[in-house]
């Protein structure tokens, strides 16, 4: 089986200015989840879609997959954990519990507040998984890369060209996942911010799949007004 988990576990405090969180703002003319959800209930290959969100924003999020998205059956929202880590494992159990997991059943991860992902990076992730069992979308890094230990002088300036900024989906094989993330240490998992970063620990690969530049993040003020602006485009 094919699973879809999207992690909207965040409470977006680099917003700012905001009671709720960033993928239950206003982007156009309904919440930015709901986007995102949209883009995998139309993915055909996909069976489950599993939303995590906050406790106390659960209800809300039924209520707006109820508002927005028709014959939403394989939609489930449950709680997410404290970390993005915690959120993830929630979504393995829940699928354990519920479906099983064998060797092939696959799992895409994508960010909630990535409503522009498209159907070919969504069907590019299921064919990486499929074959390599973890990928993750990137595209090549357009500005000069500066390392810098102390914040306050640069150590290097790397190579551009071997370089890439991570977007999501990131998706895997969820039983070998599932057994990473079950080896790691206290170390390891505290130095964790996102599911690859498992893989690359355990010296396993991680397929590089093409992402798209318009398949932002909205993190900050500015990236929904960016992020109103493509939509303009979009329906242009």
């Amino acid at each position: 089986m094919i699973f879809a988990a999207i992690l909207a576990g965040g409470i977006g405090s680099r917003m700012g200015g905001t009671d709720i969180p960033k993928q239950f703002l206003t982007l156009g003319d309904k919440p930015v989840i709901v986007h995102t959800i949209e883009k995998f209930v139309i993915n055909e290959k996909i069976d489950k879609i599993i939303v995590l969100t906050p406790e106390n924003f659960v209800n809300h999020t039924n209520h707006l997959i109820e508002k927005y998205i028709p014959n939403a059956e394989d939609i489930v929202v449950i709680e997410g954990g404290q970390t993005r880590n915690d959120t993830l494992l929630n979504s393995i159990e829940y699928i354990k519990e519920n479906f099983g997991i064998d060797d092939e059943s696959i799992i895409i991860t994508h960010d909630s507040v990535r409503p522009f992902v498209t159907h070919r990076i969504i069907e590019d992730n299921i064919q990486a998984a499929r074959k390599y069992g973890a990928c993750d979308t990137v595209v090549p890094a357009t500005d000069t890369i500066v390392e810098s230990i102390n914040g306050e002088t640069i150590e290097s300036i790397p190579v551009r060209d071997y370089y890439y900024q991570g977007q999501t989906p990131q998706s895997f094989k969820i039983k070998t996942l599932f057994n990473l993330i079950n080896s790691l240490t206290e170390e390891e998992s505290n130095i964790l911010t996102d599911a690859c970063k498992i893989f690359t620990l355990k010296d396993e690969d991680v397929h590089l799949v093409e992402g798209e530049v318009t398949n932002i993040k909205i993190t900050y003020p500015y990236d929904l007004k960016l992020a109103n602006t493509i939509l303009e485009d979009i329906h242009d």
